[in-house]
């Protein structure tokens, strides 16, 4: 990986992550227009690289620091999760 690319994504700003993020996940720039196939591939590319050098993510499917897929195992999911009650129902309600 060229050192200029990782200039790139050292410095860019969060907004244009969100940006290219939004774009990447939905298939179409801000102004409507669709993504073509290289677009999309670059796109992820840079999402990918951006989360891996500036996020410390270490969530089920992520990418880690060191450039790796982070998988989590559903006992580290459940041990992670353990506890946490999103929502609660009476058996009337279902």
């Amino acid at each position: 990986m060229s050192d200029e690319l990782l200039k790139v994504i050292d410095d860019m700003p969060l907004e244009v992550f969100e940006r290219l993020r939004t774009a990447a996940e939905i298939g179409k720039w801000e102004d409507g227009s669709l993504l073509t196939e290289e677009q999309k591939e670059s796109t992820l590319q840079l999402v990918m690289l951006f989360q891996a050098r500036r996020f410390d993510q270490n969530e089920h499917f992520t990418i880690g620091k060191d450039g790796q897929v982070i998988e989590l195992s559903k006992a580290e999911l459940k041990r992670r999760f353990k506890g946490d009650t999103i929502a609660s129902f009476d058996e009337k309600e279902l």
